[in-house]
């Protein structure tokens, strides 16, 4: 495989293995993948194939049984973690969405966004600057002051999308991020995913069942029986609008 420009993640020949002997599950095989900056793919498969596996593996959430991965132009693993903090490293470098965006309900939009920053460092007023920034990115600037409880489902997705990137990692996991949502919804995320990892040159993963933002890949990689397959997408482009467009 060719070197990852700095800010992309490469996988190579990864396994996982739960438990040991005659009990042993193989659930990553031998897994290849490779998300350039500014890239978005779609990782796809059915229950019990790996995916959540493969992204807790991604995410430094479970440690591989064996294999290689490099973040940015790092080694993070390799059959051992080459990384002393994991912590810091998903605090820092991996961002993640999830399906429901677990967003903190005594806290007002803009400090769930700027809290990140703060744990990494950063002072409350550039913390506070950053997490303005993303949410105008994101057009829902005008909720900065809202309690969580007060937006809606689309909204709530773009503060934990803004939260994603808030310490500008290079790699953004996001698992089921449409699943609750209409279809114009839909596209409006993956719109939104598309041009922030344009902006910021990140990475983004989407592990998905949601069969109304399949076109929207350029790259798809299907995982079966903990293996990938790479194949070539629609790469359908989305508009300022959210609406299909062919790229």
């Amino acid at each position: 495989m060719n070197d990852t420009p700095l800010g992309g993640i490469r996988i190579e020949g990864l396994r996982k293995v739960y438990g040991h002997g005659d009990t042993a599950v193989e659930a990553l095989r031998h897994v290849n993948m490779q998300v350039a900056p500014g890239e978005v793919v779609g990782l796809v498969g059915p229950s019990g194939s790996g995916k959540s596996t493969l992204l807790k593996c991604l995410g430094a959430i479970i440690e591989p049984t064996s294999g290689r991965m490099t973040l940015g132009n790092e080694v993070i693993y390799d059959n051992g973690w080459k990384v002393k903090d994991l912590r810091a490293l998903r605090r820092d470098r991996i961002g993640f969405v999830f399906q429901a965006p677990y967003l903190i309900p005594f806290l007002d939009v803009t400090d769930n966004v700027a809290l990140l920053p703060m744990l990494a460092g950063l002072s409350n007023a550039n913390a506070r600057k950053r997490a303005l920034e993303l949410l105008t990115a994101l057009d829902v600037q005008h909720r900065a002051s809202a309690e969580t409880s007060q937006l809606s489902g689309g909204e709530q997705q773009r503060v934990s999308i803004a939260r994603a990137l808030a310490n500008k990692p290079p790699v953004i996991l996001a698992d089921e991020p449409t699943a609750p949502l209409d279809s114009e919804r839909a596209l409006g995320v993956m719109r939104i995913l598309n041009q922030m990892a344009r902006r910021a040159h990140t990475a983004i993963i989407v592990v998905t069942h949601d069969e109304k933002i399949i076109p929207t890949f350029k790259r798809i990689y299907h995982i079966r029986d903990g293996q990938t397959v790479e194949e070539a997408g629609e790469g359908l482009a989305l508009d300022d609008h959210g609406n299909d467009t062919p790229s």
